[in-house]
């Protein structure tokens, strides 16, 4: 095993302990990672590892620890014995801006578009190379995955999705026009294109995950099969489970 934590003092002591108690190897060198802190640190350690393989067993030592099991010292040993498997695929971000720069980036979550100004971003969105929405008004849009339908795109009211559903959410960020559009339900093979509209005038920033890429002019996503990640949950609060669970509103 080897053990990351965040950075704040609750996490580091506990990595200290449980360190000292099971042993540890180096990351690069293991078979399995925990991860200690919140979300935002299992996201993190996701990317780390993204192509090796390596499952992560999260442990939370943040706040909201959605994708994290319960901290506990005792019996790791045991839980990783008998943890279930959670495989997802991220979402594969090319974004070109407008000096015509190319950027590619992963969301495992979700990737984004975000006006830059106080003015409302316009975006014509492709869906397998057919315009579907002419012009969108709106403060962004994002596409996001099932294991990141429970973050920002539940924020922004989209759906959530059963993990295992092959789907995608596409959903609006503050839609002003069309007014009455909520998004949609896509396959999971689809293919997606934002044509961000006056560029210049109306900046837009596109985002995967902790990646940021500045005044966008079109962006291309799709899921990306070739990667696979790998989560390990405690028997019985699967993330297929806190999905369940989520829709139910508890």
């Amino acid at each position: 095993m080897a053990f990351v934590a965040s950075d704040t003092a609750e996490a580091q002591a506990a990595a200290g302990r449980l360190k000292e108690r099971y042993g540890a190897s180096a990351p690069d060198d293991a078979d399995i990672v925990i991860a200690l802190g919140g979300d935002g640190l299992m996201l993190q350690t996701l990317h780390r590892f993204m192509g090796t393989g390596k499952p992560i067993y999260g442990m939370n030592r943040g706040s909201v620890g959605f994708l994290m099991n319960e901290f506990r010292e005792e019996g790791l040993m045991e839980r990783l014995a008998v943890a279930q498997r959670s495989v997802v695929h991220p979402l594969l971000m090319v974004a070109h801006d407008i000096h015509g720069q190319e950027f590619r980036a992963w969301g495992i979550n979700e990737v984004f578009l975000s006006r830059q100004t106080y003015q409302a971003a316009k975006i014509r969105v492709w869906v397998d190379g057919e315009v579907r929405l002419r012009e969108l008004i709106a403060d962004g849009i994002m596409v996001a995955t099932p294991a990141g339908s429970t973050a920002y795109n539940l924020s922004a009211n989209g759906p959530i999705l059963p993990l295992n559903a092959p789907l995608l959410a596409l959903t609006p960020i503050s839609a002003f026009r069309p007014r009455h559009w909520r998004g949609a339900l896509l396959p999971d093979h689809a293919r997606l294109r934002f044509d961000v509209l006056e560029a210049d005038k109306r900046p837009v920033n596109a985002v995967a995950d902790h990646t940021e890429v500045l005044s966008v002019a079109f962006v291309d996503i799709a899921l990306d099969r070739e990667v696979e990640l790998v989560m390990l949950h405690d028997s019985g609060h699967s993330l297929d489970e806190r999905i369940l669970r989520a829709q139910f509103g508890y």
